[in-house]
């Protein structure tokens, strides 16, 4: 018998669970296992497929642009460049007490956001559980459950002390709700269509922003809803405050999103609202829709296909399918039953608990990109635990390389779509910053390098003038920032109509 070699450590996953591992394996006689040599060949096909060149990424960023040109254009395109009503940047000087509430996946969160003025400012902050009952429940009975909640908040903070709230103070309130809406004004927002799990009746097609100042007026509340907000655009206001370089927001992570500053004589779509042509205007681009429906510019594999197919939305979101959290896991676990099928990986074991869609999280990637052994004990540990499969080092190899290409392809067409903003506004010359956040940016090993990678192959050595950073707290303190902006703008009389 060849001499067995034997592993042993332990794996701290992204949920802070410990996994403690041992291994035995023969030297690869007791079960057929793959050889190095033929996953070296298969890893080359794969490395054709995922692959973008900087030539094809030219190409997507110019498909890009002009696509980002007709949403501005005209309503109800595919890209829909909405408008959001926040006008300009942040001064840095805009200060006093506001309110912010974010309506998340999981939880409510209610913040008092102080503004102190020179990009400063203090948060106190609360976060509220929300069951599944309430997500699924009448709408109106959620947005009571808001009010509710902001009842609390405001009793459990009232007082004379610092990051407490004056009694008989009437507050404005930014309100952050990220799901798709259309908006003829910053304090009003129908409802399209839910997202993230949500499903509460009576809601959609309807203005939600009337449905919650229905839910503040029955608790009496002195609170004012200013501005009915996106994540993505409160973290572009976040980000400026605090580094006035900022001029684009990017989101990354279970979705994909970004927001810029746009000038409103190129945004013929609103010209009938009266607007100074020359003013600035904040636009949700919602760009997880690109290449949508026809899709003639996204290089997709036939395992992107079937992600899109098997979805809950055939069709729609193509860019975001091909770069986000949720899915770049998906794309790995339905490469390797390919190659179970064909008789390559796992022969003579049991492999039924890997053919469960989207049982391989996307942190597996992250955790097989980092893992820093010689034998890969991460990589062995993720497949003995969760999948109760034994792998030979040559297979892990080839785990661990597939994992980058899938996670390299998506901080490359992550970079096609910054650059798509970059070139349509002229930022390249000057340069700027890019506030970026969630959790593929924040927790994925190298993607913000491969971005700003992506970035040069597209602009050569001038893409080094394009910097992603980590993007302030946009549901907070953009959402208060922007309320404050708002009541400004207000009070001085411009544009009260939206």
């Amino acid at each position: 018998m060849p001499a067995s070699r034997r592993g042993s450590g332990s794996v701290t996953l992204l949920t802070g669970q410990t996994i403690a591992i041992h291994t035995r394996t023969q030297d690869e006689e007791d079960l057929p296992h793959a050889t190095k040599k033929t996953m070296a060949d298969h890893l080359r096909k794969y490395e054709s497929l995922f692959t973008l060149t900087p030539q094809r990424m030219r190409m997507i960023v110019e498909a890009f642009t002009e696509t980002l040109e007709l949403g501005l254009n005209k309503p109800n395109q595919i890209v829909p460049m909405i408008p959001t009503f926040v006008f300009g940047w942040p001064t840095g000087e805009e200060k006093g007490d506001f309110l912010a509430l974010d309506l998340g996946g999981t939880n409510l969160r209610v913040c008092l956001v102080t503004l102190q003025g020179e990009g400063k400012f203090e948060i106190t902050q609360t976060k509220y559980r929300l069951t599944e009952d309430q997500k699924q429940d009448d709408g109106q009975k959620l947005f009571d459950f808001c009010a509710e909640c902001l009842n609390t908040f405001v009793e459990t903070n009232m007082g004379e002390g610092e990051g407490q709230l004056k009694p008989g103070q009437c507050l404005p309130l930014g309100f952050t709700f990220s799901y798709p809406c259309s908006q003829e004004r910053i304090d009003h927002g129908e409802l399209i269509r839910w997202t993230k799990g949500f499903g509460a009746g009576n809601t959609e097609g309807r203005d939600v922003a009337a449905m919650f100042k229905k839910s503040l007026e029955k608790f009496q509340l002195p609170i004012q809803l200013t501005a009915l907000i996106n994540d993505t655009t409160g973290t572009l206001i976040a980000s400026h405050y605090v580094n006035p370089r900022t001029k684009i927001a990017v989101i990354f992570g279970t979705g994909c999103n970004a927001a810029y500053m746009e000038h409103v004589k190129d945004v013929p779509k609103i010209e009938n609202l009266g607007i100074d042509p020359a003013a600035e205007m904040a636009i949700n681009c919602e760009w997880g829709a690109f290449d949508s429906f026809e899709h003639e510019h996204l290089p997709r594999t036939k395992y992107d296909t079937i992600v899109d197919d098997t979805s809950n939305k055939p069709g729609e979101q193509a860019f975001e399918k091909l770069i986000s959290g949720r899915y770049l896991g998906e794309i790995l676990r339905l490469v390797l039953c390919e190659l179970i099928d064909e008789g390559v990986l796992f022969l003579g074991q049991n492999t039924y608990k890997l053919e469960r869609p989207y049982i391989f999280d996307t942190a597996f990637l992250s955790l097989m990109e980092s893992d820093p052994t010689d034998e890969l004990l991460m990589v062995i540990g993720i497949f003995t635990h969760f999948f109760a499969l034994e792998t030979t080092l040559a297979e892990r190899q080839f785990f661990r390389a597939l994992a980058k290409l899938i996670g390299r392809r998506a901080a490359r067409l992550s970079a096609c779509g910054i650059a798509a903003i970059v070139s349509k506004m002229g930022y390249l010359e000057e340069g700027c910053s890019v506030g970026a956040d969630g959790s593929l940016y924040n927790k994925y090993p190298g993607f913000a390098d491969r971005v700003h990678e992506g970035l040069q192959d597209i602009f050569g050595d001038k893409g080094r003038n394009i910097i992603t950073h980590h993007a302030e707290d946009g549901s907070g303190v953009g959402s208060a920032i922007i309320a404050a902006m708002t009541k400004n703008r207000k009070d001085a009389g411009l544009y009260l109509h939206v």
